[in-house]
């Protein structure tokens, strides 16, 4: 690299430090955000309480029931709307999945996947989306569970039932909803906003599992929506499900087209409100944070020119900040938008020709080029950018041919490219380990006396594919007040296995088991009801016996 172009990476990679001191200083902030939102509602961090109150073990196979709801061991539908995280997924899809859990951490998977059309994403009502959803769990059990549907339809028409059909749900449905949601139940939830492109005004504010449950009953499914579940309490589960060791997982995370997390709390420290049933004879909640909206009010997050202007183009402008410098939707458009600020410095050349005679550059960059397009950067040019490291960094050159229609870009251009785009992504990792620090340091996990691992579950397109992001935050745990070296290397991240599928599947199961005790508890009410008001009817000698 030339001189000019070295300083000047170096100066924009400067921005992105997140050093030690900083570290400590969001975990603080985090702390207290978390205790905040854990007090009351209308904080930055929504600490919204989810109704779970116990994580898996990986025994989970048969549900008890008195009435027919499974076959064999346990099978559940569930739902999935929003981004499915992964290289290969990039769209916005609606997954039906059933899953049967086999008892001994592994499950076996059935599912369709089909891209939700744009047009629904942007729909003038919600009925159209979710009429669209019900549609496609109907094709599926008609696909994959075609004896069951069957069976259920006929016993449905030969009902006597006034209706023509009588209520048979033999499916547990359990609804991951990728979207922030104000959950009032197991079952229940208002929306709060959409995110990821979706805008369906009138949507906002409703029950979505009612909205699910109203399309499903038009077409006389056999289905149940038993439980609204975010994809990170989902990945909770799932992790918990699979995981080694004796202890459950304490943390389930997402960190790919978007970033948040869910966690085990204390419901002692549960301070606001909590309407509607749950389980409090094991003493946790599993709350989702929504952390993607932590320190909206830039207390103590970095504030780059890059992110500053980011923000400002986005469609929600001073919302999920912490997401903007953290998930992958947003990365690529910061690595974007500095290496832009890189060409247009006089100081630099960058992609540029000098013409013979003169003083002027010719650019080497396609005038359709995605390079000067927002959004334009897919994040995943910055895991190749981190995943070459040939002295001549010929595949991340190829990519900046291919991708942003960059004529033959040298081997100090494309360094400058990855100086930067790695900058980005260190410190996005760092960040994540703020939150995930916060919420392990607030466990108090590591003050207890056990050999035993820290589980932390998973999932998402950084934490899978992007070279080494596990271990930079690992490395910052660290340095974290309340953690260190040594409860660093007892905390563990592992990769959830679709949380999404079998996370929903569990808390259907969760979900199921509550209405079965709460059925249960219900006849043994009335029978202490009925034993009580027969014993008052037996006549002592010379009356005469009454029942009321």
């Amino acid at each position: 690299m030339t001189n000019s172009l070295v300083e000047e990476t170096k100066r924009i990679v400067a921005q992105f430090e997140y050093t030690d001191d900083d570290v400590n200083k969001g975990v603080q902030e985090f702390l207290r955000q978390m205790n905040e939102g854990l007090q009351k509602d209308g904080t930055s961090l929504s600490q919204i309480p989810t109704y779970v109150t116990g994580v898996p073990n990986g025994t989970e196979k048969v549900l008890s029931l008195t009435h027919p709801v499974i076959w064999e061991s346990y099978l559940a539908l569930t739902g999935h709307v929003g981004i499915i995280y992964g290289c290969r997924s990039g769209g916005t899809n609606f997954r039906v999945c059933s899953v049967h859990l086999n008892g001994d951490t592994t499950f076996d998977l059935t599912f369709n996947k089909v891209a939700i059309p744009k047009e629904l994403m942007v729909a003038k009502t919600s009925k159209e989306l979710f009429s669209f959803l019900a549609k496609q769990i109907e094709l599926f059990l008609k696909e994959h569970h075609e004896e069951h549907f069957a069976e259920s339809i006929r016993r449905r028409k030969n009902s006597q039932a006034a209706e023509g059909y009588e209520e048979v749900h033999l499916f547990q449905l359990g609804f991951t909803f990728s979207f922030p949601v104000q959950q009032f139940g197991i079952n229940k939830g208002s929306l709060i906003r959409w995110t990821k492109g979706f805008d369906i005004p009138d949507a906002v504010g409703k029950d979505v599992c009612a909205l699910l449950q109203e399309e499903i009953d038009l077409l006389h499914l056999p289905v149940k929506v038993a439980a609204l579940v975010n994809d990170t309490v989902g990945t909770l589960m799932a992790r918990s499900y699979a995981s080694p060791g004796k202890t459950g997982t304490l943390i389930g995370a997402i960190f790919g087209t978007g970033t948040n997390g869910a966690y085990v709390e204390k419901i002692a420290n549960l301070q606001k409100s909590v309407d509607g049933d749950y389980d409090k004879s094991t003493g946790d909640m599993v709350i989702n944070t929504e952390w993607g909206s932590f320190d909206n009010q830039l207390n103590v997050l970095p504030n780059t020119p890059y992110d500053a202007k980011l923000d400002r183009d986005s469609v929600n402008p001073g919302i999920q900040i912490f997401e903007k410098r953290v998930s992958g939707m947003f990365l690529g458009e910061i690595v974007r938008l500095a290496i832009v600020d890189l060409c247009d410095s006089p100081k630099v050349s960058l992609f540029k020709d000098a013409n013979s005679g003169d003083t002027k550059f010719s650019t080497r960059v396609g005038t359709d080029s995605e390079l000067f397009k927002q959004w334009g950067l897919d994040s995943a040019l910055m895991s190749i950018a981190a995943a070459d490291i040939t002295p001549e960094l010929s595949q991340l050159r190829k990519e900046l041919e291919s991708q942003l229609h960059i004529r033959s870009p040298s081997v100090e251009e494309a360094q400058a490219f990855k100086d930067i785009s790695y900058a980005v992504g260190r410190r996005a990792a760092r960040l994540s380990a703020v939150a995930l620090g916060g919420i392990v340091v607030q466990s108090g996990k590591l003050k207890e006396n056990t050999d035993e691992p820290l589980d932390i579950g998973a999932d998402g397109s950084l934490v899978e594919f992007y070279p080494k992001f596990r271990e930079m935050i690992n490395e910052a745990f660290g340095i974290i007040e309340g953690i260190g070296p040594e409860g660093a290397q007892r905390i563990r991240i592992g990769l959830a296995q679709d949380g999404s599928g079998v996370g929903a599947a569990l808390i259907a199961l969760v979900a199921a088991n509550m209405e079965n005790k709460g059925m249960w508890d219900s006849l043994v009410a009335l029978k202490n009801d009925v034993v009580q008001k027969l014993s008052s009817a037996i006549p002592t000698p010379g009356e005469s016996a009454s029942l009321t």
